[in-house]
């Protein structure tokens, strides 16, 4: 017999159907010889994290009809039975406050990332490791229910509550069986059939006991020949670097094909080969890096690769997709577009858009129109041709007044990292990193190669004596402070303690 309560917190986002989820348990609780309360605490999505649903159910005494037991508002740090999160981070979350213990908690999550802010916002690569949340996971709890329950609602048409919901059905952890499970859903009257669905796929999930390990996926070497000759070509040109380095070869081939031309992407090869050759090539980190770094350099962001992106029919079927559309509804898609004064110059032809970009009577005019933000609508023709035609100008970008000053700059970072590797290939290779500061478009772009440029300056002040690690320094330092003080900090720091020794 049940002597206490049975513990259930709840950790959704919004429009994740929490409020549903927990309401479905307080149903089948009452409907089936349980008192049920249920309370919650509101959260702002990812932002200060999920809302919690707090839920305790206790079976009416045969002997004391009409006696109300008295139960808990709140989670408390160690009393918990089972622990229901829509997304992984909200599992990590539960674990830190300690709602989850190895003695008696079930934790029952999905797998899926919804990124918060503060991972989205870092401007280097903020995101929590995955893995290190599973182990952790496993770690602290009784029994562990973990798989991907955003893509089985997805594939289900329901949400992931009703998912969730099957998967505590198949836990075994509440005292009901899986009809009773069904029917409450079926009280409900709204999306019966695909909750229904959705609640089959994550009993299954949960009865296997599938603890899901995540594992990025394998990548395979492209083909060394293609029928096509211009790829063929490129392929030739991939597998003559050590074979280490070609999985980052080949894909930033791949990404500069698809933002320009193969053109483009011989290009970015010549650039490798050239650091290749200028320290012998017996270094592959420092090839692997800038293959890397200079990919991602040479596909900067400019208005007219986000015009591109924004008309693909990729992106329409994905929006399509996230949405849930039928056949029968119509999407409107709203696209809100702010180009600078500055953007606008540099989509131009070098010598106009430099023209454009002094203060004169027509650069205030056009600016004047540019001040506040535009919204375009790509499901209309005229919004749809509109960004079309920004996106046709992709095969004249090697005219305009962007593509010069990328260019330029380029070229004087990997005459750095040549100089750089001839004294020591790993500052080279940490020099190659600095890229990552140049990212974005508008202020984010101009901040970060601000930061860039003084670090690439102080490295070429203090080349002989400055060391690998100290690079990797300033390069942190620039990325935990978008304002630039910790970076400026450290430079004055450095050009003391090192400054004598560059004579």
């Amino acid at each position: 017999m049940i002597s206490e309560p049975i513990k259930i917190a709840v950790f959704a986002m919004g429009g994740e159907g929490g409020g549903v989820l927990a309401d479905w348990i307080v149903s089948l609780a009452e409907k089936n010889g349980f008192y049920g309360q249920n309370t919650s605490v509101p959260g702002v999505a990812q932002r200060t994290g999920a809302t919690i649903y707090y839920v305790e159910i206790f079976p009416i005494p045969v002997d004391l009809p009409g006696k109300l037991p008295v139960l808990g508002l709140m989670p408390t740090p160690g009393d918990v039975d089972v622990v229901l999160a829509s997304e992984l981070m909200e599992a990590g979350r539960a674990v830190q406050r300690g709602l989850v213990t190895d003695d008696r908690t079930s934790l029952i999550s999905s797998s899926s990332r919804v990124y918060s802010i503060s991972e989205k916002s870092s401007m280097a690569d903020g995101r929590v490791d995955s893995e290190s949340i599973l182990l952790h996971a496993e770690k602290s709890a009784h029994k562990f229910v973990c798989f991907d329950m955003a893509d089985v609602a997805q594939k289900s048409g329901s949400v992931i509550s009703a998912v969730l919901f099957g998967a505590l059905c198949g836990s075994g952890d509440l005292p009901f069986n899986r009809s009773q499970f069904e029917d409450t859903i079926r009280r409900g009257g709204v999306g019966v059939e695909p909750s229904l669905r959705a609640f089959e796929s994550g009993y299954n999930e949960a009865r296997s006991a599938k603890k899901e390990t995540l594992q990025e996926d394998s990548w395979q070497p492209p083909d060394r020949e293609s029928e096509d000759p211009v790829i063929n070509s490129l392929l030739q040109r991939i597998y003559q670097f050590p074979v280490p380095t070609i999985h980052f070869i080949a894909e930033g081939v791949r990404r500069l094909v698809d933002y320009q031309d193969a053109k483009y992407a011989h290009l970015y090869l010549d650039r490798l080969k050239d650091i290749q050759t200028s320290f012998g090539g017996n270094d592959n980190l420092l090839i692997q890096e800038t293959a890397r770094h200079l990919a991602l350099w040479m596909s900067y962001e400019d208005t007219i690769r986000v015009a591109d992106l924004k008309t693909r029919s990729k992106r329409f079927e994905r929006v399509h997709k996230e949405v849930g559309v039928s056949p029968q509804q119509v999407v409107w898609i709203n696209e809100y577009m702010h180009p600078r004064m500055q953007e606008i110059c540099e989509t131009l032809p070098k010598a106009f858009g430099k023209w454009l970009s002094r203060p004169h009577f027509i650069h205030r005019l056009i600016a004047r129109f540019t001040q506040k933000g535009r919204v375009v609508p790509t499901n209309t023709l005229f919004g749809y041709l509109l960004l079309c035609s920004l996106a046709f100008m992709k095969r004249w970008r090697r005219a305009t007044l962007r593509y010069s000053m990328e260019t330029k700059n380029i070229e004087a970072w990997l005459i750095m990292v040549k100089k750089a590797a001839a004294i020591d290939p790993a500052l080279a290779t940490e020099l190659a990193k600095c890229q990552n500061l140049v990212k974005g478009y508008g202020d984010t772009h101009s901040r970060g190669l601000s930061s860039f440029r003084k670090i690439s300056s102080l490295v070429d002040q203090l080349m002989k004596s400055i060391s690998p690690g100290l690079v990797a320094k300033l390069r942190l330092a620039a990325l935990a402070d978008d304002q630039g003080n910790k970076l400026d900090d450290l430079i004055k720091k450095t050009q003391t303690s090192l400054g004598d020794f560059s004579e």
